[in-house]
């Protein structure tokens, strides 16, 4: 039986325990969203970002916030979970907020539930990657813009059947568009090009998550004067673009290799990565 634990509203249980309710309105609606985070060391990274983005997404979706549900408690939980769980050298984690129970129009309260759960992660995600990453373009769904598409909602479905379809092709991810067949986001990450000497990513109008590593590198970028747009992406500009590569908080920057039948070089991600991404895991 795992030792491993997992935080269930501020309780400390088993990870594999059962304790959701088929009422719980995540598990019927998706009503709820989530973060992941690194942890290197002890230190959750861009931790002030995270929780600036959970604490937005808190209020966008109209929970009522109990006077403890704050920054600092939340992160003393983590760290707490990740030493008991000796998961605090190089961890993944994941914190989920969701209503609670109640049918559509019938909700018990809006306060937030919460669970946090941690992974250990093998060191070499802390490296760049040497094969690049095969992708293609998943044309099944369309993710809409709207004032919730840059949550990373517990609705996850259109995420989840793209991974599903990357996985059965022998991809490593799979692109997603938007209603209007640009270029949204991947399954996991937010999405890089570069073309004719300019660095582009979907603005967040496109429908793509808000991501935080997606954020800290265009801010770095912007610092170094370096020239980068959040502009509209077309399918044909991802086919024909010079260089590919992805963002996000787990693994920071990965390269594209392929995409359908484009090929891709590698020349800005590695130096990005050495710059800005890799002193973040020191």
């Amino acid at each position: 039986m795992s030792t491993e634990k997992l935080i269930y509203n501020g309780k400390l249980m088993n990870a594999n325990a059962a304790f959701i309710s088929p009422n719980n309105r995540s598990f019927r609606y998706g009503d709820g969203f989530f973060e992941t985070m690194k942890m290197v060391n002890g230190k959750i990274l861009l931790c002030n970002e995270h929780l600036e983005r959970l604490f937005t997404s808190l209020e966008l979706l109209a929970f009522e916030k109990p006077i403890h549900f704050t920054a600092p408690y939340l992160q003393n939980e983590i760290e707490s979970l990740a030493k008991k769980n000796y998961h605090n050298k190089l961890a993944r984690i994941r914190l989920t907020v969701f209503r609670g129970e109640g049918g559509l129009y019938d909700v018990a309260n809006n306060f937030p539930n919460y669970i946090i759960q941690t992974w250990e992660l093998n060191p070499a995600n802390n490296t760049f990657n040497e094969n690049g990453l095969v992708i293609d373009i998943f044309k099944d769904a369309r993710k809409a813009y709207d004032v919730y598409s840059a949550v990373k909602s517990n609705n996850y479905l259109c995420y989840t059947m793209a991974a599903l379809w990357a996985k059965k092709n022998k991809l490593n991810d799979a692109l997603l568009l938007n209603s209007f067949d640009r270029v949204a986001d991947a399954t996991i990450a937010n999405v890089f090009i570069v073309q004719d000497g300019i660095i582009k990513t979907p603005a967040i109008t496109e429908a793509g998550v808000n991501g935080i590593m997606k954020r800290y590198l265009i801010k770095c970028m912007k610092n170094e004067a370096m020239p980068v747009q959040e502009t509209q992406i077309t399918v044909d500009e991802i086919l024909q673009a010079q260089e590919v590569f992805f963002t996000n908080s787990i693994y920071g920057i990965k390269w594209v290799k392929q995409c359908s039948s484009s090929n891709y070089i590698t020349q800005l991600a590695p130096l990005l990565n050495k710059k800005f991404i890799a002193p973040l895991v020191l």
